[in-house]
């Protein structure tokens, strides 16, 4: 259990600790704010970094109630 544990912790890891946050968002990333920009009616950033794009998910997801656990 306590690969577990470590697996959750990591999973859990805030987005500005990542080794690669810094690095451009991948394209899942993209295409999942894009939809959730669209939805929010924000626009969407391109530029964003994986961490930046991941706290923008959470954001959005909190916004338009997608992703959210009922």
């Amino acid at each position: 259990m306590s690969d577990r544990n470590d697996t959750n912790q990591a999973a859990a890891k805030d987005p500005s600790e990542w080794v690669t946050g810094d690095e451009s968002m991948t394209a899942p990333q993209a295409s999942y704010l894009k939809t959730l920009a669209q939805e929010a009616g924000e626009e969407f950033d391109p530029e964003l970094t994986k961490a930046e794009a991941s706290k923008k998910i959470d954001e959005l997801q909190h916004e338009t109630g997608r992703g959210v656990d009922h």
